[in-house]
């Protein structure tokens, strides 16, 4: 079980395969953690390990990770970043790919805006966003999902802190993706392959948002888990995706 400590934050993470690095993150909104991918509409670890270097980590904090740090209050969406590109500068990574799976969704649109020079590509699977027919619905599965397990292992950590760090993820930039706005996707250039889902915390029609304002965004089917061949194809869409946009000088090495 490696780690990589910078500061007070210490992640977890996990390597297989060979090849370009592809940093994955599960699902699981702030429960995001590696013992998640087994359960994940696809398992990417298992997926791509032929194809690519595949790199994963619990997230800071998760409920039944084993990747700690303070409550960032302040810059939530930044911290996340901080912790992932630290993993890749930990590993002597310059440039990756990156595909993120429900929150994973946020993780991308904020490591796409911080470090467009080292993001290659991204794949947002079954994206989180905000629901105006139900706005509180991240924070909620946030209260019910998240708090109740982290406030027993972290007692130092008042629930005014909760409230705040809650609030500052999910109130502060709403309408869209929570950690960035539509006036930077529009700017965005980086290539992406959107995979929509249409469930409470992960609103169609935040995929097809993405997929429209990004100028180099592209979309697949939806529904797409089913039948077993449409979803076999989908996966080698994204793995054809993933593999086009190594980078030239990468593929020749």
């Amino acid at each position: 079980m490696p780690f990589y400590q910078r500061g007070d934050v210490r992640i977890r993470y996990e390597e297989t395969g060979s090849g370009f690095p592809l940093l994955l993150v599960p699902g699981g909104g702030l429960n995001s953690r590696i013992a998640n991918w087994p359960n994940a509409v696809i398992n990417a670890m298992d997926e791509f390990k032929s194809d690519f270097r595949c790199i994963t980590m619990d997230q800071r904090n998760a409920n039944g990770g084993e990747s700690t740090g303070p409550v960032a209050v302040d810059n939530p969406w930044d911290a996340f970043a901080d912790d992932q590109l630290g993993l890749m500068d930990h590993l002597g990574i310059r440039e990756f790919l990156f595909m993120g799976y429900c929150i994973g969704g946020c993780f991308a649109g904020k490591l796409l805006q911080r470090a467009p020079e080292r993001v290659v590509a991204a794949v947002f699977c079954q994206t989180v966003g905000f629901r105006p027919e139900d706005p509180p619905v991240m924070y909620r599965h946030s209260k019910e999902n998240w708090v109740p397990d982290f406030m027993k292992r972290r007692p130092d950590v008042s629930a005014d802190t909760i409230e705040q760090y809650l609030h500052n993820l999910y109130a502060v930039q709403p309408d869209f993706l929570y950690s960035v706005s539509r006036d930077f996707m529009r700017t965005c250039q980086a290539p992406i392959l959107v995979l929509p889902d249409d469930i409470p915390s992960h609103p169609l029609q935040t995929s097809i948002d993405v997929a429209s304002l990004a100028p180099n965004a592209e979309i697949t089917v939806y529904p797409w888990k089913e039948p077993a061949e449409l979803k076999r194809r989908t996966i080698e869409r994204v793995r054809r995706f993933l593999q086009t946009h190594v980078p030239m000088r990468a593929a020749a090495q």
